[in-house]
C-alpha cells in the first residue's frame, strides 16, 4: 500500500517507456494479477504504471489512468483501506469523465458505490449503481454496456440486502441474472467477469447480507467453483461461503472453506482483513485445532 500511496501523491520514478503499447500491455498484465490474487508483484508494477500514465498527461494516459485507478480502487476496497479507495475511485471517475469512455465512467460510479455502502451510506450508494444503470450510452455500447449495467444492477441488489430487503435483493438479482442469461458466456475479465454464475456468487453475498445463511449456502450450492472466471472469484466464493458456515455455527465446514480458499489464492487469504476477522473469531471462540493454529499463523493473527 505504500508504493500504491506514494505513486498516487505523484512521488517515486516513472518508467522511461510511456509508449501506448507498452502502457497498454503493462494494464493487461496488472489486471491478470489482479485476477490471479498476485499482489505481491501487483504491488510493483500498478504504481510504476500509475506514474508512468501520469507523466504522459494525454487522452493515451488518462484513458490508462482511468482504468489504473478503477483496479486500485478494487484492490483498496479489498484491504479496508477506505481513505486511499475514495481518492482513488474519485480520480477514475475523472479520468473516464475526461476521456468521454461511457464505459469506466459506470465502472467507476460502481466502484464509488461500493465505497458508499461500505460507509453505511446506503441510500446514496443505491443511487449512484441505479443511476449509473440507467444511463442511455450504456444501452448504446452493446454487449459490454449491457455487460456493465447487469454490474451496476447486481451491486445495487448487495446495496438493498444490506438495506435488509429481501424482496428487493432478490428482485434486483433475478434482474441482472436475465441480462447475463440473454448476453451468454463471460464478460468483463477485468471487473471480476459478469455472467451467470457471477450473478449467483453475488447472491451468495447478498443472502449472507441479509442474515441467513442457510439461503446463502443454498445459493452457493448451484455454483461449481472451477467454472468461475478466476482465482480471486473463486476465493471470494470460499470466503462467502465459509462466513455463512460461520453464522450458522458449522464451524468445522467454515475452516474447511477458508482452507479452500487460501489454496485458491494465498496472498488474498493472508492479505484481507475481513479474512482475518474471522479467523481471529474462531481461534478465539472455540476449540483449536492445529490446523486451525496453523492458518492464524499464516494470515498473521498469531503474531510470530
Amino acid at each position: 500500500m505504500a508504493g500504491l500511496r506514494d505513486a498516487m501523491l505523484g512521488l517515486g520514478p516513472a518508467s522511461p517507456d510511456s509508449a501506448p503499447a507498452r502502457l497498454s500491455s503493462e494494464l493487461a498484465h496488472a489486471h491478470v494479477e489482479f485476477r490471479a490474487c498476485a499482489y505481491a508483484s501487483l504491488a510493483v508494477r500498478l504504481p510504476r504504471l500509475i506514474r508512468t500514465a501520469h507523466a504522459r498527461a494525454d487522452i493515451t494516459g488518462y484513458s490508462v489512468l482511468a482504468r489504473c485507478y478503477l483496479l486500485a480502487t478494487r484492490l483498496l476496497i479489498k484491504l479496508d483501506e477506505q481513505q486511499l479507495g475514495w481518492m482513488a475511485a474519485d480520480r477514475a471517475r475523472q479520468f473516464s469523465e475526461s476521456v468521454g469512455d461511457p464505459l469506466t465512467v459506470a465502472e467507476s460510479a460502481r466502484q464509488l458505490a461500493v465505497l458508499a455502502r461500505k460507509a453505511g451510506w446506503h441510500d446514496q450508494a443505491l443511487t449512484l449503481a441505479l443511476n449509473a444503470a440507467d444511463d442511455p450510452a450504456l444501452r448504446e455500447a452493446g454487449t459490454q454496456g449491457a455487460a456493465t449495467r447487469g454490474l451496476l444492477i447486481q451491486s445495487a441488489a448487495y446495496t438493498v440486502a444490506w438495506q435488509g430487503d429481501r424482496d428487493g435483493m432478490r428482485e434486483l438479482t433475478a434482474e441482472a441474472a436475465a441480462i447475463a442469461r440473454d448476453l451468454d458466456g463471460t464478460h468483463l475479465h477485468d471487473l471480476g467477469g459478469f455472467s451467470p454464475v457471477t450473478v449467483q456468487l453475488h447472491l451468495v453475498s447478498a443472502e449472507n447480507s441479509i442474515g441467513d445463511p442457510s439461503a446463502a449456502i443454498a445459493a452457493a450450492a448451484a455454483i461449481a467453483p472451477a467454472g468461475l472466471p478466476s482465482a480471486e472469484r473463486r476465493a471470494r466464493y470460499y470466503t462467502d461461503v465459509a462466513n455463512a458456515y460461520n453464522r450458522w455455527g458449522r464451524r468445522e465446514d467454515c475452516i474447511h472453506n477458508l482452507l479452500q480458499a487460501e489454496r485458491c489464492a494465498p496472498q488474498e487469504t493472508h492479505a484481507r482483513p475481513a479474512v482475518k476477522s474471522l479467523v481471529s473469531g474462531l481461534f478465539l471462540s472455540g476449540r483449536t485445532t492445529p490446523e486451525l493454529r496453523r492458518l492464524a499463523a499464516r494470515t498473521g493473527v498469531l503474531n510470530g
